[in-house]
């Protein structure tokens, strides 16, 4: 049997953020997940962006820590080397219904301590965005909405806290949890059994199945399903900021937005679904933001799509994001409840557990030597060209470049094999340095990264897989 301190379910944003920030203490944590890379299932399939909240319900927890977390993303960003723009969002009203309602939402980002909101008219939006509805009768501008790279943020939560002690149980499914006296006693997993003090559940999805484990499951998770459409990066309809349509008491809404690697994003939609692993796309679906999204901003050119994806949100019932502690179960930390703003807070949401923790009487004493920073990979298309050259006369796979399309090189994809907690799939390759994401999607690089995965992990090409067990991207051999 295994013995540790803190055990963390999930290893999506929070999970990785709330294992993080217990590394910077004297403490033995694991983080078990069922997937086989760290990044959880909302944490991967968002829109990847850094709110204010300025739309959250003022007062909730959710206010609170997406507030506390924004400000707190120059200093991660830069410790953790992680891809992040501050751009800006604007909130443009088409109608006159959808006018009336600016001062109620700019009152409610005030309440919410958002302060920089400003009005701006139709022609000052027109100017700074030319591919708005020329109809914008004028809207909100957010200035500290910001973008980011989610599965990077997510890799360098995880990869910091591995550096400072945590272990990381992967392709590990939570089977029970074992109470006695009151108290967390043990997890049961596929990989055995984990004596613990304290179990922090970060499922996410799946959070009321591991909480109905030890009966404090007094919620339900439906999944939301948010559909999107990712456009080619020279597509002729572009915006410059997040575009961003009035909320609604369901959802934020359709978005157009860049992404922190230059594509265009547009959607979601928000359709709750009995299945928690229903992530396909449908046309009614995708035909739904084409006509809410062209509401806003009318030549999206939907025909330079290179893929369209979908991401499930984890929607409590009833609703609320919520941290319980029990005092009838000594232990054990019930995280529910986070949804849409799950990425931006999660950062703010370490802190948060980690001190209801301590609170609770954790004893834990902080170390001398955490190590704050890491270092990612390099971009090998976006250094100076005499930079390139070193870097190829040092290791010259630098100089093979395997995806055309992102420009993505052999030694980039070795790094993100081989560096700690790396790619053991053609996804996780994808998720840390982009080879597969441009606009053949994998076509002209597909067989190569998995030739290489199988190399480097010492596997037949039948063995390398897409994401988790049995998703094989080869079925057998054509000839011997």
């Amino acid at each position: 049997m295994l013995k540790t301190n803190v055990v963390v379910i999930g290893a999506g944003a929070v999970g990785c953020a709330v294992a993080r920030e217990l590394s910077k203490y004297n403490v033995n944590v694991i983080v078990v997940d069922k997937n086989e890379d760290v990044g959880g299932d909302a944490s991967k399939s968002n829109s990847a962006i850094i709110h204010t909240g300025y739309d959250a319900t003022p007062g909730t927890l959710e206010s609170q820590l997406v507030v506390a977390a924004n400000p707190m993303y120059d200093e991660i960003v830069r410790d953790l080397d992680v891809p992040f723009k501050r751009i800006g969002a604007i909130l443009p009203a088409i109608t006159d219904e959808q006018f009336e309602k600016l001062p109620a939402i700019k009152e409610k980002a005030f309440k919410n301590h958002v302060y920089d909101v400003e009005f701006l008219t139709g022609e000052e939006l027109l100017k700074i965005e030319p591919n708005l509805n020329p109809e914008v009768k004028g809207g909100l501008y957010i200035p500290r909405e910001s973008i980011i790279d989610p599965f990077i943020l997510v890799q360098a939560l995880a990869e910091n806290a591995y550096a400072n002690g945590v272990e990381f149980m992967l392709n590990t499914r939570v089977t029970d949890i074992k109470t006695e006296n009151g108290k967390i006693k043990s997890v049961i997993t596929t990989a055995g059994e984990i004596e613990t003090d304290y179990v922090i559940n970060c499922a996410a999805l799946y959070c009321d199945e591991i909480a109905a484990m030890v009966g404090k499951a007094d919620y339900t998770v439906i999944p939301r399903k948010g559909q999107f459409y990712i456009l080619d990066k020279n597509t002729s309809c572009q915006v410059e900021h997040i575009v961003l349509p009035i909320p609604t008491k369901v959802t934020k809404g359709k978005l157009m937005c860049p992404t922190i690697h230059g594509n265009m994003l547009v959607g979601p939609t928000a359709e709750d679904l009995p299945d928690k692993t229903d992530k396909s796309t449908t046309a009614e679906g995708l035909e739904s933001i084409a006509i809410d999204v062209r509401n806003l901003v009318p030549n999206v050119n939907l025909r330079d799509t290179i893929t369209q994806y979908c991401g499930l949100r984890p929607n409590r019932n009833p609703e609320g994001l919520h941290v319980d502690l029990y005092d009838d179960l000594k232990g054990y930390v019930n995280l529910s409840g986070v949804r849409s703003t799950g990425l931006t807070l999660s950062v703010a949401m370490g802190k948060y557990v980690v001190q209801q923790i301590l609170t609770d009487g954790a004893g834990y004493t902080l170390k001398s030597n955490f190590i704050k920073t890491r270092k990612g990979i390099i971009k090998f298309s976006e250094q100076p060209r005499e930079v390139q050259d070193k870097l190829i006369k040092e290791k010259p796979l630098y100089g093979n470049v395997v995806c055309r399309c992102e420009t993505i090189t052999e030694q980039e994809i070795l790094e993100a094999i081989h560096r700690p907690l790396g790619a053991k799939s053609v996804d996780g390759v994808k998720r840390r340095v982009r080879a597969g994401m441009g606009r053949c999607q994998a076509g002209f690089c597909g067989p190569k990264v998995i030739e290489i995965l199988a190399r480097e992990l010492n596997k037949d090409a039948t063995e390398v897989t897409k994401h988790n067990a049995g998703s094989y991207m080869v079925t057998g051999k054509t000839r011997d």
